[in-house]
Order: structure tokens, then sequence, then C-alpha cells
């Protein structure tokens, strides 16, 4: 008792904790996790978004190779131009203009076309279409950025995008920084030292915002002379548009992605952790009464898990309920029938020490004796049936042959009680059970029951009557039937024979002799082997009871069901 105690104060003490736990409000941690689950994808597509290295690495290849194209036409249009000086010991030389090769500069670069500048082997940078020759001197020229024209998302998106794209570039990308000094030569530039030793080259840098800078080298002919090296370079302005759209598109499916997820995280959330709690606060407040007064929510027409929960628990609760009213009832039977010996005995103890006459003193004795021994057999079945079902969940099932089992029964019955006067044991087996009947259950208690069954039926037998036990197969399911002729089941209690403490006995026994819990135990021992036992008279061909008979049915082991 003073277990039970502490436990309910315990569970007293943590109810407040477990209703703070079932207070939640949308973002339970249930609904939490879901969201975090839910944006796992998007957070990959999101990742995804700030790289496209294959897709932009292909757009830089398609670039490059366009302005390799344009430098070998400029390259080869400068080589036709150039001049001719012949030499005595040198033969023919060419070399290039610079007056013709700044006209021809002049017609090709414009606002949106590529730099164009020529190299020299000897006199380094030549021609530079961003750079000429004013009024003042020297002008440099540059492409002024086109206006913004962006408004809500695309802005928001476009000035996150500005601010992270040089971060990005610099870490992930790797590509060398374009420098440019005011007295540029040939070997400031790879390839254009490539062109000039007669191949067609290109390079990819970046400035210090992340702007890719795109180059391509030709080399200058004339007379399979390289007199020069044109070099054309732009931004990767396209590049980064077309990047930056796909980019721009996958954060719009990112961004309606996420409040898919969100608003899904949310539902899911909302439709799994309100029935939950519901159905927690309501084993709490049930737990709470120390009663089972309050309903589960019925949830089953969700046809879910959680419907199935709720049925579950409606279930559960319904057979706590059952089984607590079986213990009350139980526990108010055993105070009755235990007060009734108690009773004659006290009052027995009572009597006898008043009573002088010995013959009566003996008779108040073995009153006494008597109400002990019930009081010890109704003790020991009461045990007996209030421990059977825990022994019966820990007890493991064997293969239990119920041919060998009634044989050796009929046996010991014979061999116990073979005197002619007594009732003669009989046992019919079906032909196709000659080999055994096996099924899986705990033997001990598989004989208790046939033991009870055959003893009440001895019991209600006359002298010199027979009991037939009777096994076949119906299907997949064992039968034993134990038949007497003795008067029979009174008309309308075949069911009420096996409810606890109920007494049904020959005139000719003694009071108090069964304690009315046989019966009881058997149906409870075959229903926790899954079978099934029922009682009925048996009549003759004028309808007339000429006895009972109990039926015990087990379902056969499983590697016999396919036996027939």
């Amino acid at each position: 008792m003073a277990g039970k105690m502490a436990r309910w104060r315990r569970l007293n003490q943590r109810k407040p904790q477990l209703l703070q736990r079932r207070k939640r409000g949308w973002f339970s941690p249930l609904v939490r996790g879901m969201l975090l689950v839910n944006l796992v994808g998007p957070g990959i597509l999101l990742f995804g978004l700030l790289y496209l290295e294959r897709y932009e690495t292909q757009l830089i290849e398609s670039e490059l190779g366009v302005l390799k194209a344009q430098a070998t036409l400029v390259a080869e249009a400068l080589g036709e131009s150039a001049g001719i000086e012949q030499g005595s010991d040198r033969g023919v030389e060419a070399f290039l203009q610079p007056e013709l090769a700044k006209r021809l500069v002049n017609r090709f670069a414009g606002a949106d076309r590529p730099r164009v500048r020529i190299f020299t082997p000897a006199s380094g940078l030549l021609v530079d279409s961003r750079r000429v020759l004013g009024g003042t001197g020297l002008i440099q020229i540059e492409n002024l950025p086109p206006p913004n024209s962006a408004e809500g998302f695309e802005a928001f998106f476009n000035k996150i995008y500005d601010g992270i794209t040089p971060i990005l570039e610099r870490f992930i990308r790797r590509q060398p920084l374009y420098s440019e000094g005011p007295n540029q030569i040939a070997f400031d530039y790879p390839e254009v030292v490539s062109a000039l030793s007669g191949k067609i080259d290109g390079a990819v840098r970046r400035l210090p915002d992340g702007r890719l800078i795109l180059s391509a080298t030709s080399p200058t002919r004339r007379f399979k002379q390289v007199i020069g090296a044109v070099m054309l370079s732009q931004e990767g302005k396209r590049v980064a548009t077309a990047v930056r759209a796909v980019r721009y598109d996958i954060l719009r499916v990112f961004a309606i992605a996420v409040c898919l997820s969100f608003l899904a995280s949310l539902y899911l959330g909302s439709a799994i952790s309100r029935p939950l709690r519901a159905l927690a606060n309501a084993v709490d407040r049930n737990r709470g009464r120390g009663s089972l007064d309050q309903s589960i929510p019925d949830l089953s027409s969700r046809n879910d898990e959680i419907g199935d929960l709720s049925l579950a628990l409606r279930e559960m609760t319904e057979a706590i309920k059952n089984r607590m009213t079986a213990t009350e009832q139980f526990a108010a039977d055993v105070a009755h029938e235990i007060k009734n010996p108690l009773t004659s005995l006290k009052s027995a103890v009572e009597t006898v020490s008043r009573v002088s006459d010995e013959s009566q003193r003996q008779r108040l004795l073995e009153v006494i004796r008597n109400d002990v021994d019930r009081l010890d057999r109704l003790i020991s079945d009461i045990s007996d049936a209030s421990r059977l079902d825990a022994e019966m969940s820990r007890e493991e099932l064997e293969l239990v042959d119920l041919l060998e089992m009634l044989r050796t029964l009929m046996e010991i019955e014979t061999t116990t009680l073979g005197a002619p006067q007594n009732p003669q044991l009989q046992l019919d087996i079906s032909e196709s059970l000659v080999d055994g009947a096996p099924v899986k259950g705990v033997e001990l208690r598989l004989g208790q029951v046939f033991r009870n069954l055959i003893a009440n039926a001895r019991s209600f037998s006359p002298k010199n009557g027979r009991i037939d036990l009777r096994l076949s197969r119906v299907g997949n399911t064992y039968v034993v039937a134990i038949e007497d002729n003795g008067p029979g089941i009174p008309i309308g209690k075949e069911d009420a024979i096996f409810d606890r403490f109920y007494s049904e006995r020959p005139a000719n026994e003694a009071f108090g002799e069964h304690s009315g819990l046989g019966l009881s135990i058997s149906r409870q021992i075959i229903e926790a082997h899954g079978g099934s036992i029922i009682a009925e008279n048996r009549r003759g061909a004028d309808n007339a009871v000429i006895g009972a008979r109990f039926v015990v049915s087990l379902p056969a082991a499983p590697g016999e069901l396919s036996r027939n």
C-alpha cells in the first residue's frame, strides 16, 4: 500500500509538468520537427542555386568560343593590312602599321562590343580601343552600368545577390584576379604570350567586385610570320545575366516551396498534434481522477494511424474498465465467500468454550475443521485464479499432444478410481488423429483443465456410470468433448456455471467441498490459449436430458494447420 501511495504522489508531482508539455502552441516540437524536415528539400534547392557551376562553365566556354572567333577575324584583317619591308640579308619582313591598326580597331570597337588590344613582340601594347587620344591627351573609355529598373522582390533579390556574389566568387570560383597596369606589355597576359607563339588562347579572370572578365587572343600573321597578337576582352555580362536569371527562378521556386512547406507543416502538425494532445489529456484526466469515467475521444473516423490509436486507447480503456469492474466484483465475491466460513467458524469457536457435553464439543470441533479446510481450499483457488493471467503471460508455450495428455489422464483416473461402482472412462479418438493432436500451450495448465472437467463429470455421474472423452478435429481446431450421464445442467445456466463462485453441486456432496472457481479457472486457461469452452446438455430420443457435455476447442499448432 505504501508503494502504491508513493507512486501516486510521484504521478501527481509530475502532472503539472506533463500538462505543461501538452499546452503547446502552433510551434510544438512535432511541428518544428516537421518544418525542419520539410525544409530539407528547399534547402538543398537553395544550396544548389548558389553554384550552378556546370551551367556557368558551359556559358563561359561558349562566350570564349565567340571571342576567339572574333579575335581570329580581327587578327586576319590586321595581317592583310600589315606593311612589308625588303631586307637585303633578312629577306621580306612584315610589320603592323599603327595608323591602319587604329582605324581597323575603331571600326570594330563599339559600346556593346569587346575591348580590342593589339600587342607586338617588341613594343608591347600597340592599340587599345578603350584608350584614344583627345585634345588634352589620353582618354580612358568606360561603359556605364545600365539603370536599375527592378522593383519589389526582384530588387530585394538583386540587393542580396550583389552582396554575396563577390564573396562566393572569391571563395568558390577562385579565378585569378584581373589587374591592369598603366603600361601594359604582352607578358602581363599569359594568353597574349601564347598568341605571340602562334596559338589561339583564352582566359577567365574576375574583378574585385566579382564580375567576370573573358579574354581571347589570336596571332596576327603575314607570310607565316607572327607579327602581333590581338586580344579581345569583355565582361561576362551575358553569363552573369543568364546565371542570375536561373538563380532568380530557383529562388522564387524556393520561396514558394518554403511557404508551402511552412503551411503544410502547420496543417500536418495541427492535424497530428491536436488529436494526440486531446488523447493525452483524456488519459491524464482519467489518471488524475483515479478512475476511467472520462471517455477517450473517438477519432476512428479519420481512417489513419491516429484513428487507430484512438480506437486502441478506447478499447484498452474499456478493457481496463471491465478488468477493474471484474476485480471489484471478484473482491466483493471473495469477501462474501470468505465471510460465510468465517462467520460459521467464529460462531463455533465462541460456542465450543461454553459447551460441556463432549459429543457436542466434538461436533463443533468437526465444524471448525471443515470450515478451516473450506477456507484453505477457497484461498488456494482464489490465489490460483488471481495470478493465472500473470503466469500465463510469462509462460513459454510449447507443443502439447492432446492425445497423449488424454491417454495419460485416463490411465491415472482408471488406476486411482478403478472400483466397479465408480464411473468408467472411455476414450474415443478420430481415425485421423492416431498420430497425435499437437497444440501450442502450457501443458500443466491444460492438464489442470481436463482434470477439473473429468472430476466435475465424475462427481455428477451415478454409480456404474460412464464418462466419454472424445477427441476430433474440425478444420484447424481440435475439439475435446467430456460427456457424462448425470442429471445435466440446469436449464438456462449453461453459461452461468462458468461464473466465479457459482456452485451447483450434487445433493449427496458435503457442503463446502468445492469453491465454485474450478470452471471459471478452466475457461480462463482455455481462452488464454486462444480456444473456447462451452457446456450443454445431452438429450435422448425423447428430448429428455441424459447428461452434460463440456466441449473444449483449441487451435492446432502452426505446423499442423495444413493437415486435414
